[in-house]
């Protein structure tokens, strides 16, 4: 019987063999500009693989909204990096060494036209779209494999997204795109924001995964001025994360599980109280300050069907939920559900649609603390520039289908729909119609 690492080298031997001749363009090449000569294989085979991908995503309101003059934005954000594999670079067993910068440009069809601008959308129909436009280092980290690969060591300057509460990107509208604790926790920074981290992970069964991390807590990193810092000046605490991963295969067919809690010892706002217990702009005194913040995530990703035989096609189930600390976030919690079928048709065996709703929940004390705002400003009328809406819950919705044009290119015409946009139910209803073209160059 053939080892597990001799396997491995045989399919990686395969690979350089197919994408050696890939010529630029060409539908087959995992990349746009092709092998560079064979190039770019030779590099990979010496240990140094570059990363350089698009992202850009159209929007435009089609109906509803708060306000009804229709318009188009656009939003992209391209990233380039390399992989260093430093056991053939340097004979370090099992190490490497990854370093990404990204850079993100564009408007928001959600911020202006589709949310009231007082409070935006809580969610955004344009997930690209966000911190600046400008380069930021995404990834600086080295990370270490040991005992046989059963535990790995990351450390540097990384998002917790890419490892905690992970999820797939194969919508346009942010509910169903990526780490969605950092959508609603308020000190969950992901891509492309960093903090200095580590992260430590261990196999304790071929299925079953458990996972720890420590990243700095500093808003300072979120600025535009601050894409490249290294310091740690303005952190001010950390937020612990732990997570447990099973990755079963249910009759042959794959499915990911994760489970997490996270903690911040840094000190957080009420939303609502001062430290008598009092609503504290009715009161005068300061919001009362809280010694952390907390909480917990579930999501679960599962093919369920095969087709024809062939297990990489079929359909994919989704669920993914949230639930934050009452006392100082603004959401309380999110959920969302959804299904993905690659392979529906049998001329287009590459292609996938996906249909997925969401639903995103203010706390309701934030939701009272913006109903005494406009009450202590003596505001009651909605149309009055002064007034702040008052949030509840926004459901998002979004149907696509992802053309697979060629191995580097996919393009992902979509549908949304935003019921009580922001929360506010004085917001008609919105359609969005997006674009989503996703290239590896």
């Amino acid at each position: 019987m053939l080892t597990y690492k001799y396997r491995a080298l045989l399919a990686a031997v395969a690979c350089a063999q197919t994408v050696h001749a890939a010529e630029p363009f060409a539908s087959d090449s995992p990349w746009a500009l092709g092998d560079w000569n064979g190039t770019r294989s030779d590099l990979a085979q010496q240990g140094i693989d570059f990363e350089f991908a698009y992202v850009g995503e159209i929007g435009a309101n089609l109906g509803g909204g708060y306000n009804n003059d229709r318009t188009v934005r656009y939003s992209d954000q391209y990233s380039l990096g390399a992989r260093f594999d430093l056991e053939k670079l340097l004979g370090w067993h099992d190490a490497r060494f990854q370093l990404t910068v990204a850079n993100r440009n564009g408007d928001n069809i959600s911020n202006d036209r589709v949310g009231d601008p007082r409070t935006g959308t809580l969610s955004s129909s344009q997930e690209v779209w966000g911190r600046g436009s400008h380069w930021r280092m995404t990834q600086l980290y080295y990370q270490q494999a040991l005992f046989d690969r059963r535990l790995d060591i990351k450390v540097g300057r990384f998002g917790e997204g890419e490892d905690f509460n992970s999820f797939d990107c194969s919508f346009q509208n942010l509910t169903f795109c990526g780490s969605q604790v950092g959508n609603w926790g308020g000190i969950w920074y992901n891509w492309p924001i960093t903090q200095w981290a580590l992260r430590v992970k261990y196999q304790l069964t071929p299925e079953l995964f458990a996972q720890i991390g420590v990243y700095e807590q500093n808003p300072s990193n979120t600025e535009n001025a601050n894409g490249f810092k290294l310091s740690g000046s303005g952190t001010e605490g950390a937020v612990l994360p732990v997570e447990l991963l099973w990755k079963p295969r249910i009759d042959g067919l794959p499915g990911e599980y994760r489970a997490g809690y996270y903690y911040s010892t840094s000190n957080a706002k009420d939303v609502l109280k001062d430290s008598d217990g009092q609503p504290a702009l009715i009161s005068g005194a300061a919001y009362r300050s809280a010694s952390s913040k907390h909480g917990i995530w579930v999501g679960a990703m599962q093919q369920v069907t095969q087709h024809g035989g062939d297990a990489s096609r079929g359909l994919t189930l989704f669920v993914m939920g949230t639930a934050h600390d009452r006392k100082t976030s603004k959401v309380d919690h999110y959920m969302s559900v959804g299904a993905i079928y690659k392979g529906l048709f049998d001329a287009r065996p590459k292609d996938d649609i996906g249909l997925a709703v969401s639903e995103v929940h203010v706390n309701p004390a934030y939701r009272k603390n913006a109903a005494l705002t406009n009450l202590v400003n003596g505001v009651d009328d909605y149309d009055d520039p002064n007034f702040l809406p008052v949030q509840e819950t926004e459901y998002n919705a979004e149907l696509n289908y992802g053309i697979h044009l060629a191995d580097w290119l996919t393009v992902r015409p979509n549908l949304q729909f935003v019921r009580h946009p922001g929360g506010v139910r004085a917001v008609d209803d919105a359609w969005v119609g997006g674009l989503k073209v996703q290239a590896i160059f």
